[in-house]
């Protein structure tokens, strides 16, 4: 006599707990602004933004008729490997074409993982852990410092724009720890 087939919402159930036994814990990303974006309209550009992370694909809301926008938008993304660069896609919103690009960058987060390792309890808030330089696989526009402050780590970074004649995307990284996941 053959077994029963596992309910749907079992298999859903495993496959999340696969996801939370491997889950290190969520990156929320806060999109900040733009600087000096491309102009893709008449005289300006209606730009959003894509933040990818493996399968995970997140956007902000569209700014109108701003090459300088301020989103100050949380993006949160789910991490199990710290080793996977994040990807940005910055558009312009077109009502009847296709969007176009505006450029993209990426960048790692195994420093920012590997400073969360660390216990900083007892340091001065606003101190300086570690470092990241600008290079051909961050698009980092200059040194990105990864802080302890209020009790946490933050990572502010500003990612020069590439495939695009001009622009900057500033963001900043926070850490949220998952219960029951391998870095709470």
């Amino acid at each position: 006599m053959e077994s029963p087939k596992t309910p749907r919402h079992d298999k859903q159930l495993s496959a999340s707990s696969c996801l939370m036994e491997n889950l290190l814990g969520l990156l929320r990303i806060r999109v900040k602004r733009g600087v000096n974006l491309a102009v893709r309209d008449v005289r300006s550009s209606d730009p959003y933004v894509v933040v990818k992370l493996g399968k995970q694909r997140l956007k902000t809301r569209v700014i109108k008729k701003d090459v300088n926008p301020e989103w100050n938008e949380d993006l949160t993304l789910s991490i199990s490997d710290p080793n996977l660069p994040v990807r940005l896609k910055v558009y312009d919103h077109d009502t009847f074409s296709k969007d176009d690009s505006m450029g993209d960058a990426e960048f790692g987060i195994k420093a920012f993982v590997d400073a969360l390792r660390l216990n900083w309890e007892g340091l001065p808030v606003g101190t300086v852990v570690s470092r990241v330089q600008p290079c051909r696989q961050n698009c980092l526009a200059e040194e990105s410092c990864i802080i302890w402050t209020d009790g946490r780590v933050v990572q502010d970074m500003c990612l020069r724009l590439r495939n695009v004649e001009c622009g900057e995307v500033e963001l900043q990284l926070n850490w949220i720890d998952v219960p029951g996941t391998k870095a709470a």
